[in-house]
Formats: structure tokens, sequence, C-alpha cells
């Protein structure tokens, strides 16, 4: 019988570990995303990094726990069915699809803004607002990738992921020596919080954007039927991505802010002077060439990071049918789960565009990151939640307080402000929680929107056949690849 699933053992930890790194896109990132939160935290925005950092290492810490048993293409779906209840699997599912959907036009909006704003300043006459070609050809080049398969996929991640890493690592050891007897430690207090967000507030409001970056951290999960080992493989991944990538934003932050001045770092933005490319423009000549290629380089990791995990997700539940079955149709010769693949391209062009020619890029990219982080963040603290569920009544595995229950607790608590300042939701008592301002408010209730439908497309699945979403805790590796 011929095997029409994805292709299994095809790719190793290195590959794997660069899935859940590209996917965070950290070159992407520490231009454009951790830089959205000045407006909000400005010269104490590396506290809203390591706000980051904790809140996420308690949820790959209950992620991995979960991956080493359950290691499937269904990832976070499967987890939650397994862990909760498999009506929470499909809404997971439900959510995480729009995640992969989303992430490709986030950092293609950045691509369209970062090539035009360069090109407008380097060639005489090229329009600033010529941005979206850059971004439809961005969508093209992952579409294209996708198609030939995970190999192909996965190893593009891996050399990009390289040197995106390298050029900013460079750069901020840089920034730092350049900052010289400016070097300060009050960066990680509240002191330069902006007045209309002053103290924790601006620190929590500049988090959802600093999350933002971390967004992807899992995204080694739904490569789990298609690596080596991967009970071992995608939990070591998931831990190592959050670690250092989280360590590797919190310098590079830190650098920019005291080599720019905390006291003005709000002005601190993702183009222009007052931006990475144009700390690189003054300081350093031609280097500036490597922090741009860097960007681009990290869009186009982060756009193919997201459309891998969109795409299996939805093979996945496609698969049993849970969504609609033409999304588990695999190419013959690739073994990619082609129809999922175009799908997540009519989309990411369809929100780009529509969202970018509306708002403007770089407002659409502070909308969808905002969008992002609602749902991402929700579907951690939902992965905290299956952890302390699947181990507490698993018959098979011991129960550790700490591993099972402590950390999980800890992970909800440390996401819970920064997920209601990005939903809009005011909790009382808690007056260090602001939400964020329009267009960015917008974001709240299109998301829930989104989940709206899911729950009626879920009731109409319960009613016609509910084994399709029953069978979402069920599609998992049985034994050890």
């Amino acid at each position: 019988m011929i095997d029409t699933g994805l292709r299994r053992d095809a790719i190793g930890l290195r590959e794997v570990l660069f899935q859940s790194i590209t996917d965070m896109a950290p070159g992407a990132a520490i231009a454009a995303s951790i830089p959205a939160g000045v407006a909000f935290a400005g010269g104490a925005l590396p506290l809203a990094v390591v706000f980051a950092l904790v809140a996420c290492l308690f949820s790959a810490w209950s992620i991995g726990q979960l991956a080493r048993e359950l290691p499937a293409a269904g990832s976070m779906a499967t987890y939650a069915a397994r862990g909760i209840h498999p009506a929470a699997g499909f809404l997971v599912a439900w959510g995480y699809v729009l995640v992969g959907w989303l992430i490709p036009p986030l950092v293609l909006l950045q691509l369209g803004f970062t090539v035009a704003a360069t090109l407008n300043f380097e060639i005489s006459g090229y329009p600033a607002n010529l941005w979206w070609p850059w971004a439809i050809l961005g969508a093209l080049i992952v579409l294209a990738v996708g198609y030939f398969g995970v190999r192909t996929s996965a190893r593009l991640g891996t050399i990009l992921g390289v040197f995106e890493i390298a050029v900013f690592l460079i750069m901020a050891i840089l920034l730092i020596i350049h900052a010289g007897s400016h070097n300060t430690l009050s960066v990680f207090t509240t002191k330069y919080t902006p007045p209309g967000f002053h103290g924790l507030k601006g620190v929590i409001a500049g988090s959802v954007f600093t999350i933002l970056a971390f967004g992807g951290f899992e995204g080694a999960a739904p490569l789990a039927e298609e690596a080596r080992n991967p009970r071992r493989t995608i939990q070591l991944a998931v831990l190592l991505a959050t670690l250092l990538i989280g360590v590797l934003y919190i310098f590079t932050t830190y650098a920019a802010d005291v080599a720019f001045g905390p006291a003005g770092f709000s002005g601190f933005s993702a183009t222009g002077d007052a931006s990475w490319e144009g700390l690189a423009r003054a300081l350093y000549g031609l280097f500036w060439i490597l922090v741009f290629l860097a960007i681009v380089n990290s869009t186009i990791a982060n756009a193919n990071a997201g459309v891998n995990v969109s795409s299996r997700t939805s093979y996945a539940m496609g698969r049993i049918r849970a969504f609609p079955s033409f999304l588990a149709l695999i190419d013959a010769k690739h073994r990619s789960p082609v129809n999922a693949i175009v799908v997540a391209t009519v989309i990411t062009i369809a929100v780009t565009l529509g969202l970018g020619l509306h708002y403007g890029p770089e407002t659409a990219f502070s909308m969808v990151g905002t969008g992002l982080v609602i749902v991402l963040v929700a579907i951690y603290i939902l992965m905290n939640l299956a952890c302390i569920g699947f181990f507490a009544r698993s018959s098979d595995h011991a129960f550790n307080p700490v591993s099972h229950l402590l950390i999980p607790v800890l992970g909800i608590l440390a996401f819970i402000p920064a997920w209601a300042a990005g939903a809009g939701i005011k909790i009382p008592g808690a007056s260090f929680i602001a939400p964020l301002t329009a267009p960015l408010s917008y974001m709240g209730p299109a998301v829930a929107v989104w989940m709206i439908i899911g729950v009626g497309y879920l009731v109409y699945l319960y009613l016609r056949d509910p084994q399709r979403v029953t069978q979402v805790g069920s599609i998992y590796i049985d034994g050890d690849s």
C-alpha cells in the first residue's frame, strides 16, 4: 500500500528547532514586533521582554511535557482534546489555524513597508507607499517553498535563521560598545515608561507586542509526524527556541535602548532614522545592508514557518474530517499538504492587501499582531490547563506537582494581564492593565467573531457526526518514530 501521508523521519532536531525559531522570526521581531511596544513601555521595553520570556518559558515547559506524550501534526488541538475535552481541542485547532493564517500577513506587511522605505531612501522617486508588490512576491516565494515539502521548507528555515540571528547579535554588541558609559540597568525598571502609560501599566501594554515576538515558539510541534524521535525532539526544540531567542531578545532590546537613549526610546520605530536600520546607517555605514537583508530574510522565513503551522494543522483536522476533507490532500511527489498551503496563501494575500491598503502597512502590522497575541495567548493558557488535566487524569504517567501543576498555573497567571490588555478586557481591581487604543482595539471583537463561528461549526459537527470532534484527541503517533 502506498503511503500518502506526511513524510516520516524527514527532519531532525536542527530543522525542528529552527522551525520554532523561524516561526518566532527573531530578525523581524527585533526590528518591528518588539519596537511596536515602545509606544506603551518606552525605555522600559527590555523589562516587557523579560515579562514575556518568563510567561512563555512556563508555557513552553507545559507544551514540551504534552509533546513528549502526544506527538502529532494536530499538536495544540490534540493536547487540548486529551487534556481538557475534545470540544476544546477542536476550538484550539480553529484558533491555531487562524494563527498560522495571520503570521504570513504580519511579516509580509513588514516586508512590504521595510523594502518600500529602504528603496524610497536609496532611489529618488520611488514611492514610499508602493509596498504591496513586495508582500505579494514574498507570499509567492513561500507558496513555492511549501509545495516542495517539509525538507526544503525546514532547510530554508535553518539557513535563514542562522543569518538573521548572527546579524542582529553583532549589531547589538556594537551598540552596547557605542553606548559606553550610558549602559544602565535602569531600563529593567519602570523608570522610563511614557506619561500616558506610566509604571507597570506601560510595561504590561508593551508586553502585548513583546509576547508577539515570542509567538511561534511552539512551531515545532505540528512537525511531530515528520520528525525523527519526535517525543524527544519536539520537547527539546520548543524549550531551546524559547530560552535562546528570549535571551537574544533581551540582549538586542537592551542594546538598542541604551544606544538610542532610554528617555527618548518611545520614538523608536520599525523604519526611518529611529530604527535598527537607521541606527546601522548612522553608526556603521554599509552594515545597514546586512540589517536590511536580515529583516527581509526573517520575514520570508517566518511566513514560511506560519504556512507550515496552518497547513499541518489543517491537514491533521481534515484527515479526520473535522475540517473540510480536501485540506488533507497530499501531493504525491513532494508529500506536502498542497490544498492547505494554497488556502493559506490566498488568505495571506487577502488579509495583507485588505488591511494594508485600508489602514496603511504599519498600522495593519500592529493590528494583525494584536489579533495574533489574543489568539496565541489564549491557546497558551489552554495548553497549561491541558498539561494539568492530561497528567492528573492519566493512569500511565506519574503526576509531578511541580511540572504538571505549579509551572502550568504560573504560566496561566503570567499571561492573563497581557491577554486582557490585547483583548480590551478590564479586570476589576487591576488598574495596571490598560486596554489598547483603536484601531488595535478592533481586533478583540474580530477574533471573538471568528471563535463564535468556530463554536457554531462545532455544534453543527456534534449534531451531524460527533465522532469527528472526538477523534481530535486520537490524531497522534502511538509509537516512537
